[in-house]
């Protein structure tokens, strides 16, 4: 048996105490598991480079989701001039119980975000962009349309740059995915964010077996002229068994899909779903390896890792 099979509980030693219900109807013990462990220190840095992107955002109206969802890496992405922008505005429409973006009802879309995100990533340099967005159920198409719109911009400004994108899942709207995939983006990302168990708790408003069929679905599109790579990443922390992460691991793999990303979950406030556990550097390591054995192409894992963090290594090794 393996150090990370045998040192991983489904829940914290807090897992006895009393909990309390929350607004958005979870549960949350009285008493947080305790402090971040070091291997989750962030190194805070406002230098010139960091509040050049933040004033670059704010001057072309643009959100990123390194901003909106509270993302850790925030400071190192914005001080090495990187940065994952959030088309479609800033409020989403479903009610996910780990995400930090505000909930509601979306504004109307911004006719001129796709080529203010081409400025942006002109203006940064970008090799390889990252478009992600939060959910839009209130239009017909989900937003692919302007997904596609604002790949077509930063192809015509960054003839050059690599894009990848990190999408909803479209309802289970097929029609929407192939509109969206006919603008042949490098990479096609949808996060399955967590085990089957736990859909109903993390991610109210989805579905386990929607989101394998999309990542399956875009792997269709591949071919030797156009090798479109898909993607996926699953928060660790939320009261997963070890056998419960290995097999939506390897249901990834079966959903043919090529890179992997697997991260600590952090809660982004008390009325957000409590972190059941923190997984050691080690532990993580191995999660990549198990990935790797059973077929991904690449695999990024580590405690403070997201779907786009270091994006533009994620290059297969087979």
């Amino acid at each position: 048996m393996s150090n990370l099979r045998k040192s991983l509980p489904i829940f914290s030693q807090e897992s006895d105490l009393d909990t309390n219900k929350l607004k958005n109807g979870f549960t949350s013990r009285s008493a947080p598991i305790g402090p971040k462990p070091p291997w989750l220190k962030i190194r805070i840095t406002g230098d010139a480079n960091f509040q050049s992107v933040r004033h670059m955002v704010e001057d072309l109206s643009l959100h990123t989701v390194c901003q909106e969802a509270r993302c850790p890496n925030i400071f190192e992405c914005f001080s090495h001039r990187t940065a994952t922008f959030m088309i479609l505005g800033d409020i989403c429409t479903r009610h996910c119980g780990f995400c930090a973006v505000s909930k509601g009802s979306p504004r109307l879309v911004d006719k001129e975000e796709p080529r203010h995100v081409a400025e942006a990533v002109k203006k940064l340099g970008l090799q390889h962009a990252v478009i992600t967005s939060v959910n839009r159920d209130d239009l017909d198409d989900g937003g692919a349309e302007h997904f596609v719109e604002t790949i077509k911009w930063v192809r015509k400004l960054n003839p050059e740059c690599k894009v990848e994108v990190l999408i909803p899942d479209f309802q289970g709207k097929w029609n929407a995915l192939d509109k969206l995939m006919q603008a042949s983006p490098d990479v096609l990302n949808h996060n399955t964010e967590t085990v089957p168990r736990l859909y109903r708790r993390v991610r109210p408003d989805a579905n386990y077996q929607q989101t394998l069929e999309l990542i399956r679905r875009a792997g269709t599109y591949r071919s030797s002229f156009y090798p479109v790579l898909t993607k996926s990443g699953i928060m660790c922390g939320l009261g997963e068994t070890i056998e419960e992460l290995k097999e939506a691991i390897e249901d990834l793999r079966n959903s043919d899909c090529d890179i992997l990303t697997l991260g600590q979950y952090l809660r982004p406030t008390k009325s957000h779903l409590p972190v059941e556990r923190f997984y050691s550097p080690e532990e993580f390591a191995e999660l990549k390896e198990f990935g790797l054995s059973i077929g991904f192409r690449y695999v990024e894992s580590g405690p403070l890792v997201r779907s786009s963090y270091h994006a533009h290594q994620h290059q297969p090794t087979n």
